[in-house]
């Protein structure tokens, strides 16, 4: 049994970590992170939907008819930053001597091909104009000129890109401004999640940032607000310290900074959900800060959006319907047959085999368990390649089966069925989600009651040299979200248009038309 000294109890009362979760997670650490069991992949007619063209404009309609009645929230994780983004001129700058060797050598000698690619069509870059201000008249050679381009833009003596959150850094030129995600956000949240002309969005971010961000809305709010004619409510909020998770030795003892404090390590955007707990709201919508696009695509986009609220705000309506029923008591064997039938069909609910032995009361308290439940409609592209998660149904430890987003490290890809399974998957999760948090009452559920826990993540990382296991909570559409009810939906491909590399900025998505 694992002591804690008087020093560790008041490190875990400062962080608001109690000790029996950090003995749970080292029991976690002990017993290990079972991997997920796929039944088979979910594709379009088997837990996917697509949509017609008619059904698509209904769905609209519905929305647009239903919005000004309701609470809309746009949610936005924001708190990456953009060092993973520059990786490659990180190294560049690091390794390469414009005194030394031309730019051609050094990608023949790197196998860096990006670097190259960056070079050729720099000045489609939103920054480019920035920094070539800067740094004009400073360089000897096109060599010296690609190096500080670099420097410049990376460098905590220049602009400092590298270490600046993804939200607030330069992704599109309009030729008169150049804007940031956090911008393109908000211009989407007037176009989709705006009541009444007004639209709440709320973003997660590090503490460090807050000002930054505070200050970029300062500085664009009356061009925004002019643009979209809508006004906006933002607000921030920052990933628990309560939600760190203790990282272990390699024989899952406490691992210990060269003061002796325990060390305790971000649990990933699984702890979000705390975030998204606070949030009070009829519907939420949830897409990445570095998933944007520029205007021409903004109609469509919007229309994307709006069809996955239709189709939750008409699931939700049924749902209530037949959750007050059972409240009421005053639901008849007709009613139980299409409520089955409800959650089986548009909810994707499967019950146990043993069902239809339980007594009708017990039939009842699991149709009310399963129609009580936050409900997530989340978009889903057809996978072309891109590294992450997939839908797909999957069966638990005690049998159950249902839809999840499940992530590549979730699966056992060297056992030769779950790797066929999860290879035949034919959609990508590109974080589009909308979600109703609230029961038939308007009572907020308790999202912490909705996360399977044993959806976590155990990964190898290293402190000081030494080699230690650091534990990832359950993701936020993943584990964090496995008792939701739970709808997949077909959405077009330019819907995901993440920036993970700064190449991505080059791609026609990211280009105002000018």
């Amino acid at each position: 049994m694992i002591q804690f000294t008087d020093k560790d109890q008041q490190q875990f009362a400062e962080a608001g970590i109690s000790e029996e979760k950090v003995l749970k997670q080292i029991t976690t650490f002990e017993e290990g992170i079972a991997m997920i069991c796929l039944e088979k992949e979910a594709v379009v007619s088997s837990g996917i939907l697509k949509f017609t063209e008619e059904e698509n404009k209904a769905l609209i309609q519905y929305f647009e008819k239903a919005v000004n009645d309701i609470d809309v929230l746009k949610f936005i994780p924001a708190s990456g930053a953009a060092s993973r983004m520059f990786k490659s001129l990180f190294n560049f700058l690091e390794s390469f001597d414009p005194k030394q060797e031309t730019l051609d050598n050094y990608v023949e000698r790197t196998g860096d091909n990006a670097i190259e690619i960056f070079f050729a069509d720099q000045s489609l870059l939103p920054f480019a104009g920035i920094v070539n201000d800067r740094i004009q008249g400073k360089a000897d050679s096109a060599e010296e000129g690609h190096h500080l381009f670099v420097k410049e833009l990376l460098s905590e003596g220049g602009l400092n890109y590298g270490f600046y959150p993804k939200g607030l850094l330069p992704f599109h030129n309009y030729g008169e401004y150049v804007s940031t995600p956090f911008e393109e956000h908000l211009k989407e949240g007037a176009k989709y999640a705006a009541v009444a002309a007004n639209a709440r969005l709320h973003f997660t971010i590090s503490p460090q940032h807050e000002e930054m961000f505070k200050g970029e809305y300062d500085r664009i709010k009356n061009r925004v607000e002019t643009e979209t004619k809508s006004t906006f409510e933002i607000d921030y909020s920052f990933q628990k310290p309560s939600t760190d998770t203790i990282a272990v030795t390699l024989d899952n003892q406490p691992f210990r900074n060269k003061d002796g404090t325990i060390l305790f390590r971000p649990g990933g955007h699984g702890a979000l959900i705390e975030n998204l707990n606070e949030q009070d709201a009829d519907i939420i919508f949830i897409k990445n800060i570095d998933n944007v696009i520029v205007p021409e695509y903004l109609e469509a986009i919007s229309n994307s959006k709006k069809v996955l609220a239709g189709l939750l705000l008409k699931i939700r309506e049924k749902a209530f319907y037949y959750a007050r029923l059972l409240d009421d008591n005053n639901i008849d064997p007709d009613q139980l047959g299409a409520l089955k039938s409800f959650l089986e069909n548009e909810l994707n609910v499967r019950f146990s085999e043993n069902f239809f032995g339980f007594s009708i009361d017990q039939q009842l308290a699991v149709y009310k368990d399963k129609v009580n439940r936050p409900i997530r409609v989340c978009g889903m592209v057809i996978n072309e390649g891109d590294p992450g998660g997939g839908p797909f149904w999957i069966r638990d430890i005690h049998d159950h089966i249902s839809l999840q987003i499940i992530e590549s490290a979730q699966v056992d890809l060297t056992d030769e069925v779950q790797q066929r399974i999860f290879k035949n998957s034919t959609h990508f999760n590109p974080v589009d989600l909308v979600c109703s948090v609230k029961n038939y009452k308007g009572e907020k559920y308790n999202l912490l009651n909705f996360v399977d826990e044993k959806q976590g993540f155990i990964t190898s990382k290293t402190k000081d040299g030494e080699v230690l296991k650091a534990l990832e909570l359950p993701g936020l559409w993943n584990g964090a979200m496995a008792y939701w009810n739970t709808i997949f939906v077909e959405v077009p491909s330019f819907t995901f248009n993440p920036v993970k590399t700064v190449n991505d900025l080059l791609k026609p998505t990211h280009q105002i038309s000018k």
